[in-house]
Parts: C-alpha cells; sequence; structure tokens
C-alpha cells in the first residue's frame, strides 16, 4: 500500500511539474527599446511556436523538460537562438533585443536591385519579392521558363504574343512589355532584339530571388525601366555543398530536366545550371493550330568565384541558350501537311552571353565595383513565304563606388551600354540595322533621416547617341508610422530609345516593318509615382496573423512610339501626337492561421491613350484582376495550395471586347528529407480562349490572328520529383 501511494505521488507530481514548465519572452528593438508586435518565437524541436503581442509578449504552457533551441525572428531585423533548459529557476519573462539588419542575417529579405546594402523593411522604394517557398511553389508550375513567377503577382501580366509558337512578354500596371527592363543578376541582358523570348528561356531552378520595381526605376538602371524592372537574382556557393535536381513532365507532352550544382572551395567557388526543356506539338481544342510548340531548349550557365581576399570578390558567368520551336498547323509540324494544311511558325534563337563582376572593399565603409557584360542573340523566325534573321550584339560596362556613413548611404558610377542589331537577309524593305550607344552617370544617396522617415534621392544624366541627353531625379521616402504601420512614397522619370522591337511588331514577324530612325522618332519619355500603405497585426489572442498593403499608381507616358500601317503593306513606326497614361490600384491581403495562409490580391488599371479628341483603352489590360491563393504547409512534410485568379473583360486591338475568365489551380507536394513529390493541376476547369472565342479569321492555310486574350493550353497536369543531395 506505501509503495501504491509513492507511485501515485509521484505521477501526480511529474503531472504537476509537467504543467508548470511555462516559458514566457519578450521582445524588443534593440536601438529604441519599444516592443516588437508581430515576432515569431519558436522551439523547433517541440514544433511549438508563438508570435508576440502588441507589448511584445509570446508564451507556451505545459512545456516538457528538457534542453531546447529557442529561436527569436522578425522581418528586417537579426535572428536570435538561445538555449533554455525546463524547467527555468527564473519564472520572469526572458527578454530578447533584436538588432535591424543591415546586409546581414535575413538573408531572404536582403536586397540588391536598389544599389544599397539593406534590408526590404528599411528601403524607401517600394520593392517586392518573391523568394524561398513561394519561388519553390511557381517552379513546380512551370519549372521550364519564369512565366508563372511573375505572372500569378499583383498587378504583372504575362502576354501572350504569338498564337501558334507561344511566345510572351511582361506587363506592369497595363504598359507594354518594352517599358519594363528584365535584367539578370543587374545587367541589362534581355532587351531589344533578345526581349522577345527572355522569359520562355530562363527556368528558375538557379535563382535565388525574383525581385521587382513597379513604376519608374531608369534613374536606378537606364532606359527601358518606365513600368518598372525585374531582376532575377542567382544562387551563389553556400558554406555546404548544393546539388539539386528537378524531373518534371505534363498531361500536353512536356518534359523538363533541369540541375544546378554549387560548392565553395576554399577561396574559390562554382555555380553550374543545366537544363534540357521540350514539349511536343499540343491542341487541345482540335482547330489543327498549336496551342503549345513543339520545341526543345538546351541551357547551360556556369559561374565561377574568387576570393583572393577578404577585401576583395570577383566573379565570371556565362548564360547560353539555344532553342528550336515551331508552331502552327499540327497536320504540317508531323509531317502530314499538304495544300491547305501549310502554315507553320518556327523560331530558331541562340544566346551567349557574360556576366564579370569584381568588388573591392577600399575601406571599412567604402567599396569600388566594376562590372561587365556581353551578350550575343541570333534569331531566325520563319512563317510560309517570309523569314526574319538578325544578331544582336550587346555590352554594358559600369564602375560604381559606394561609401557608407552611421546614417547615409551613397552609390556613384558611369556606365557605358552598347546595342548593335544586323539583319542577316535581306527582307521586302530597307534592312533594320541600328548602332545605340548610351553614356550615363548617377548619383543615389540613401539617408536615415530619422528614427521615423528613409529618404532616397537619385539622379542620373544618359546621352543616347542620335537621341540627344536625358535627365532623370528619382525620390522615394519611407515613413515609419508605426511598428505595424507605414507608408512609402516615390516617384520618378523615366525614358525609352526606339526600336522596332515591340508587342506589335512581335505578332506580325517584324513584316513590312519600316526601319526606325532619329530623323523620324524620339525617346519616348515618362514621369510617374507610387504611394503604398502597409499594416501588420495579429488577432485572436495572436492566433491570427493579418497583413495589409494598398498602392496607388500614375504613370504618365509622352508621345508614345505606335505601329501605323502605311498602304497596303507596309508598317511605320510613329510618336503619337498625344500621350499615355496609366493609373489604378494594387490591394494585397495575407492572413497567417497556424499551417494556412491566404493571400488576396486585387489590382484595378486604367491606361488610355489620349491623342487630340481621341480616348482610347490600351489594348489587352483588364480593368479587374483578382489573384487568391490558399497555402496549407506542414514544415518539411507537406504542401497544398488551390489558386483562383480572375481576370475582366479587356478592349482588344480589332476593337472588340474580350470575355471576362477565371482560372484554377491545385497544387499538393510531399517532402522528404532529400527529395520531393509533387503534382500541378493547372486550370483544371479547362479555361481557354478557343471555348469562348476565335483566334483567328480567314482560312487555316493563311490565318489572320486575334490577340490573345486568354489560355490556348488549357487543363494541363505536370508533376515531378525534386532531388536535394
Amino acid at each position: 500500500m506505501k509503495r501504491l501511494f509513492m507511485l501515485t505521488a509521484l505521477i501526480l507530481l511529474s503531472a504537476f511539474v509537467y504543467a508548470q514548465n511555462r516559458l514566457n519572452v519578450q521582445v524588443k528593438e534593440a536601438d529604441s527599446g519599444e516592443p516588437l508586435p508581430g515576432a515569431t518565437v519558436k522551439l523547433p524541436a517541440l514544433k511549438r511556436s508563438s508570435s508576440s503581442n502588441a507589448g511584445g509578449m509570446a508564451g507556451f504552457q505545459n512545456l516538457p523538460a528538457g534542453t531546447y533551441l529557442l529561436e527569436v525572428s522578425y522581418v528586417g531585423y537579426v535572428s536570435v537562438r538561445d538555449s533554455i533548459s525546463l524547467p527555468l529557476t527564473d519564472t520572469t519573462a526572458r527578454i530578447y533585443s533584436l538588432k535591424e539588419a543591415e546586409g546581414e542575417g535575413l538573408d531572404e529579405v536582403v536586397v540588391s536591385t536598389t544599389r544599397a546594402s539593406r534590408t526590404i523593411a528599411n528601403i524607401p522604394t517600394r520593392l517586392e519579392v518573391i523568394a524561398g517557398e513561394e519561388l519553390d511553389e511557381k517552379a513546380n508550375m512551370k519549372p521550364g521558363d519564369i512565366r508563372m513567377v511573375l505572372s500569378e503577382s499583383t498587378g504583372i501580366q504575362t502576354q501572350q504574343t504569338s498564337a501558334t509558337s507561344g511566345n510572351a512578354s511582361i506587363r506592369i500596371q497595363g504598359l507594354d512589355g518594352r517599358y519594363t527592363q528584365i535584367l539578370k543578376d543587374g545587367f541589362p541582358l534581355f532587351s531589344g532584339a533578345a526581349s522577345g523570348l527572355g522569359l520562355l528561356q530562363t527556368p528558375p531552378l538557379d535563382l535565388r530571388q525574383v525581385e521587382v520595381i513597379k513604376g519608374s526605376a531608369s534613374t536606378l538602371y537606364g532606359g527601358g525601366a518606365i513600368a518598372g524592372l525585374v531582376n532575377l537574382i542567382s544562387k551563389m556557393p553556400g558554406d555546404e555543398p548544393e546539388l539539386s535536381i528537378h524531373l518534371n513532365g505534363t498531361s500536353a507532352g512536356g518534359a523538363d530536366i533541369n540541375g544546378f550544382y554549387s560548392e565553395r572551395y576554399g577561396k574559390t567557388g562554382l555555380t553550374v545550371f543545366a537544363a534540357r526543356n521540350s514539349n511536343k506539338p499540343y491542341d487541345p481544342s482540335d482547330i489543327d493550330l498549336t496551342a503549345i510548340p513543339r520545341f526543345e531548349r538546351y541551357t547551360l550557365n556556369p559561374r565561377f568565384f574568387f576570393w583572393p581576399g577578404k577585401n576583395t570578390n570577383l566573379s565570371f558567368g556565362l548564360n547560353s541558350s539555344i532553342e528550336k520551336r515551331t508552331g502552327g498547323d499540327l497536320h504540317y509540324i508531323k509531317g502530314e501537311g499538304n495544300d491547305q494544311h501549310s502554315y507553320f511558325e518556327q523560331n530558331k534563337s541562340g544566346r551567349l552571353s557574360s556576366q564579370f563582376s569584381l568588388t573591392h572593399q577600399t575601406g571599412e565603409r567604402s567599396s569600388l565595383n566594376v562590372r561587365n557584360s556581353f551578350s550575343y542573340f541570333n534569331r531566325r523566325i520563319s512563317v510560309p513565304g517570309y523569314s526574319f534573321d538578325g544578331s544582336q550584339l550587346a555590352s554594358f560596362t559600369e564602375l560604381s563606388y559606394s561609401l557608407r556613413g552611421e546614417k547615409t548611404e551613397w552609390v556613384s558610377g558611369l556606365n557605358l551600354w552598347s546595342d548593335r542589331f544586323r539583319e542577316n537577309k535581306k527582307t521586302g524593305v530597307d534592312y533594320r540595322d541600328y548602332t545605340q550607344l548610351t553614356y550615363g552617370a548617377f548619383l543615389q544617396g540613401n539617408i536615415h533621416a530619422a528614427s521615423w522617415l528613409e529618404l532616397e534621392a537619385g539622379l542620373r544624366g544618359d546621352y543616347v547617341h542620335d537621341y540627344g541627353f536625358v535627365l532623370l531625379p528619382r525620390v522615394s521616402g519611407l515613413f515609419k508610422i508605426s511598428r505595424s504601420f507605414n507608408s512609402r512614397l516615390g516617384g520618378g522619370l523615366g525614358y525609352k530609345t526606339p526600336t522596332i522591337f515591340t508587342e506589335e511588331s512581335e505578332r506580325i514577324q517584324y513584316q513590312n516593318v519600316l526601319p526606325v530612325s532619329a530623323g523620324q522618332n524620339s525617346l519616348e519619355k515618362s514621369y510617374g509615382m507610387n504611394w503604398d500603405l502597409n499594416y501588420r497585426t495579429t488577432l485572436f489572442n495572436d492566433q491570427l496573423s493579418l497583413s495589409i498593403n494598398q498602392l496607388f499608381f500614375y504613370t504618365f507616358l509622352n508621345k508614345p512610339l505606335m505601329l501605323e500601317q502605311q498602304g497596303a503593306d507596309r508598317y511605320l513606326f510613329r510618336n503619337a501626337a498625344g500621350h499615355m497614361d496609366s493609373r489604378g490600384m494594387e490591394t494585397n491581403l495575407k492572413l497567417v492561421y497556424s499551417d494556412l495562409k491566404l493571400f488576396l490580391g486585387y489590382s484595378y488599371t486604367d491606361a488610355q491613350l489620349h491623342v487630340g479628341d481621341v480616348l482610347q483603352a490600351n489594348p489587352l489590360t483588364p480593368r479587374h484582376r483578382l489573384n487568391n491563393v490558399l497555402m496549407y504547409e506542414v514544415e518539411d512534410k507537406w504542401k497544398l495550395g488551390a489558386e483562383a485568379y480572375y481576370y475582366g473583360k479587356q478592349k482588344l486591338n480589332d476593337q472588340t471586347t474580350g470575355k471576362a475568365y477565371w482560372i484554377f489551380g491545385f497544387m499538393a507536394e510531399k517532402l522528404w528529407d532529400r527529395f520531393s513529390l509533387y503534382i500541378n493541376f493547372e486550370n483544371f476547369t479547362d479555361t481557354r480562349q478557343t471555348r469562348f472565342d476565335r483566334i483567328y479569321t480567314g482560312s487555316i492555310t493563311q490565318p489572320q490572328f486575334r490577340d490573345i486574350y486568354a489560355p490556348l493550353d488549357g487543363f494541363v497536369v505536370n508533376g515531378g520529383i525534386k532531388f536535394r543531395l
């Protein structure tokens, strides 16, 4: 009886001790000592996490005895780790003070596009980052290119420019694709003739993150960034070797084999990306025209790194790809063509570019950077009775100097761009050859004006050979109204040098398009501004995390370049005697509850062309768009996602109106330590333009294609396996 009594007492005592193991934590900002609401506190071994309340407090109850790792993190601050032994001898709240991350810690929010060594939380310029799990999930849906990464973001759409070959460009805030600058690690490799297939020839596996600035950014990187810019940031060698292999197949006949390797060997390092992406000709509509062309592409991107000393780093990389894609009549592509089934559109392209970067710390707070790139791009487009064949050779060189003080950071530099295009074959018009040289100089300052105010101001001067001098000021401010509420306001000027490479001329394969010249055409110039409001908080005893971003934007584009028909069979680019403006707003809402994440996005875009007394909507710009994503994630085990996207009505170039439509998708991924399996049901309601509208007029032999404003491939299932070795 005595033994039974003692055993019962021990059980009750252990239960009492277990129930008394509590842990209270308070998270503060290191400099001000103010509490940080919304900070994340984790005990990974116990799979327990909590968010700090308005007083910075977070707590756990009923914790088992033992020693555990505690992680405290907050966006824009350096994470803290601590070892906790339970039960605690001191039950008062443990205080953790977090320091703002200025280029260190929290790698996922450190950005480079704004040329400042700051985190996204402290940059006045509004910048969006697609990284980590989000980038990985988008790669599951389309591992062969980055269209899915960009097109499912609020305010961004990819515009298909060929009905049968799938060529596409990116649009931001309702402006045509040529007004968005696409960079790779800060290098302008996708411009001019090389821009038409840039989105389709860039798989995402070797990308660390994608940084997007909406609105004028020409002050940062020169002409072309009127609507904004997209900077693709490559992975770098880490402390541990990385080997990733991504295999994917689709119900539409697609196959992707992507591989990435990186390792650091003391003072040297290496990354290598290699891929083979292909697709069989695919037509779900039974109209004998390809919704997805037959294509085969090979990509190889090696990059070498060298750190000769602690103050110097050097890198040299190559990007290369070759591709052949053929769209058009299925009978012709399969070798069964005849007089009736003879239409085709074939694209052959080759791309080779180099990137060199040297950075040297000249002092404790100063550095010198030299960058250079050369790029070669060749493309041949063939349709019945016509072919376009041209080569582009471009270069970019920059010398910049950075100086960082206690409250300021300055970056100045000089640039030289060259862009030479030559046609390799004569067509029915004069050669469209051109050589463009641009000399630029810039100065940008970031100022920590007060605890509640961050300022950023820049000034660029570019001299464009044959077109003259352009001065581009830009200013932005970040107002930290409270820990939960801040606002950014900014604006600047931009410009675009005219070429024949636009969405309009791409649609007709540049047939009978006359040359652009400085004597007849002028620079397209713009100004624009963005204003956003950001709020985040926790609700229901910190069980629900809420963040809201509201953006308002306006862009004015003077004398936009328009393609006009001259006679029966000639097209000429003219600067319109008027302007185009794009105005609207974007609303983003994010809710997080336990393992559930809900993203809701809405964009309203009103893009209008004003010429004299005539006012018309910019074609292919839906006024209303909805982006809705629900994710369920069990860390390192499961990912489940459901998506719903709405596209409102849009005006077409033939003065008709395209219908509104929805697209739905579902994705599931099961993760293990070294590999994962996934399946993606894209557009499972089979929304296709060919189900509710025509894509061409005339005969199948000589089709006259209409604007493509909705998907053509319809419901496609893809799945695969990813290895992490």
